[in-house]
C-alpha cells in the first residue's frame, strides 16, 4: 500500500539520521531565542546584519500597516502593484547599478521565474554542482539541458561551452556558497558568458547587504559594473541580510520588462504585503549605512577563525559569515549539535541532501548582532565537545 511505502521511507530517514525536525520559537528571531521552551543563544540565522528585529524596520512594518494595510488584493499586473513596491524596485535598482529591477515574493520564486524565462527546450543551462535547490529546479522546470559542473571548475565548464550546439546558453551560479560559504569566480564566469553568447545569472542570496562597497553585493564586491552587462542578471534576496522577507531581480531593462510579461511565477500569484515592501525600503536605507555592522561582522569572523586553530575542529575556507564544520557521519554531526545545545548554544545540523553525503557539518553562522563574548561561548562550547 502506498502509505506503507511512506512509513518504510520516513523510518528509513530517521534511521539513517536524515530526518529533518522543525524546532518552535517562542520569541523573535534574534540572537538569543527561545526553542521548544529553551533559552539558546543562536548561531543558525541567516539574519547577517542582525536587521530582523531592528527597531527602526518594526516602526516602518506598523507605519506602514497604518497607511496601505496588510494586503495586496491581488496580483501585480491585475491590481496589487502598491506605491510602496514601485518605490521599492526603484530603489533597489540605482542601489546595485542596474537598469530596471522586479520584485518577487521569495528568492525560490524569483530563481524559478527567471531561468524558464530565458531558456526551454533545445537550450542549455550550466550550473555549478553547489547550485542551491530552488536553482537547480529552475533548470529543471526550464525544460533545457541541464549540464552541471564541479564546484568552481571553470575549466570544465569552458569545455562544455565549447561542446555545446544548444540555441540559448544560461550559466548560473551562486554568488556565495550557502553551505560552504565560498564565492563564485564572477569575473571569469563573465569572461566565459561573453565568449560564449550565454546568459550569466547570479543568485547573490548570502551576499547582498553584506560584501561589497554599501552593502551593494557580490557583484561589486568582485568590481563587476552591473550596469555595464546586458547578459547579467542579478537575483539578491531580500530575507537575510536584509531581515524581512522577498527577493529582487536586476538587470538591463529590456530583460527585466521580459520577465515581467513571462515569469510565471510574478505574474500569476498575490503580490507580497505592502508592508514588506515599505519595511524594505527602510531596509535598505540602513543596508547602505551599515558599514559599521560589516566592520564588526568582518572581526567576529576573524575571532571565530583564530578561536579555532589550536582545536580539531576544522572550519572551511570561508571568508563570509557562513563558517561550517565539516564532521561527515549524520549522526556524529546530530549528536555534537545536541551536545552544544545541551550548553545553550544552538548551531545547525546539515546533512544529505542538503549537501553530499559524507559531508554532513555544523553550519556556523554569524551576524552582527552577536558580540564578541558570545562568539567565546560558542568556542568554549565546541571545545568541550570534542
Amino acid at each position: 500500500m502506498i502509505w506503507d511505502q511512506l512509513d518504510a521511507e520516513l523510518a528509513d530517514m530517521a534511521a539513517q539520521g536524515l530526518q529533518r525536525v522543525r524546532r518552535v520559537l517562542d520569541s523573535p528571531a534574534g540572537i538569543e531565542v527561545n526553542v521548544d521552551g529553551r533559552s539558546l543563544l543562536s548561531f543558525c540565522s541567516n539574519d547577517y546584519l542582525g536587521l530582523a528585529t531592528e527597531p527602526a524596520l518594526i516602526e516602518a512594518a506598523r507605519s506602514a500597516a497604518s497607511r496601505w494595510g496588510v494586503g495586496s488584493g491581488s496580483s501585480h499586473l491585475v491590481g496589487g502593484h502598491l506605491a510602496p513596491h514601485d518605490v521599492l524596485e526603484q530603489r533597489l535598482a540605482a542601489f546595485v547599478g542596474s537598469a530596471r529591477a522586479l520584485y518577487f515574493s521569495t528568492g525560490y520564486m524569483a530563481n524559478l521565474g527567471v531561468v524558464p524565462t530565458l531558456v526551454g527546450r533545445g537550450d542549455a543551462v550550466f550550473a555549478d554542482r553547489l547550485n542551491h535547490a530552488s536553482l537547480i529546479d529552475a533548470a529543471q522546470l526550464s525544460r533545457a539541458d541541464h549540464i552541471r559542473y564541479p564546484h568552481n571548475d571553470l575549466a570544465t565548464l569552458e569545455r562544455q561551452l565549447a561542446a555545446s550546439s544548444a540555441t540559448r546558453k544560461l550559466i548560473v551560479t551562486d554568488a556565495v556558497f550557502s553551505m560552504d560559504g565560498d564565492l563564485a569566480l564572477l569575473p571569469q564566469l563573465l569572461e566565459l558568458a561573453q565568449r560564449f553568447d550565454a546568459w550569466l545569472v547570479v543568485d547573490d542570496a548570502h551576499g547582498f547587504g553584506v560584501l561589497g562597497p554599501k552593502g551593494r553585493g557580490t557583484l561589486a564586491h568582485a568590481g563587476i559594473d552591473l550596469g555595464a552587462h546586458p547578459r547579467l542578471l542579478y537575483i539578491g534576496t531580500l530575507g537575510k541580510a536584509a531581515g524581512v522577507s522577498g527577493a529582487f531581480v536586476a538587470g538591463a531593462a529590456n530583460i527585466i520588462e521580459w520577465l515581467m510579461q513571462r515569469a510565471r511565477t510574478y505574474i500569476f500569484t498575490t503580490a507580497a504585503s505592502p508592508i514588506v515592501a515599505a519595511t524594505l525600503i527602510k531596509s535598505l536605507e540602513l543596508i547602505e549605512e551599515g558599514d559599521a555592522r560589516r566592520t564588526h561582522l568582518g572581526v567576529l569572523i576573524n575571532h571565530l577563525q583564530d578561536g579555532l586553530k589550536s582545536t580539531r575542529w576544522q572550519l572551511m575556507p570561508s571568508r563570509t559569515a557562513i563558517q561550517p564544520i565539516i564532521i561527515g557521519d549524520n549522526e556524529a554531526t546530530l549528536q555534537c549539535a545536541a551536545a552544544l545545545a545541551e550548553q545553550g548554544i544552538w548551531v545547525a545540523a546539515i546533512r544529505p541532501p542538503t549537501v553530499p553525503k559524507g559531508t554532513a557539518r555544523l553550519r556556523i553562522t554569524l551576524s552582527a548582532a552577536h558580540h564578541l563574548e558570545q562568539v567565546d561561548r560558542l568556542l568554549a562550547a565546541l571545545r568541550q565537545v570534542q
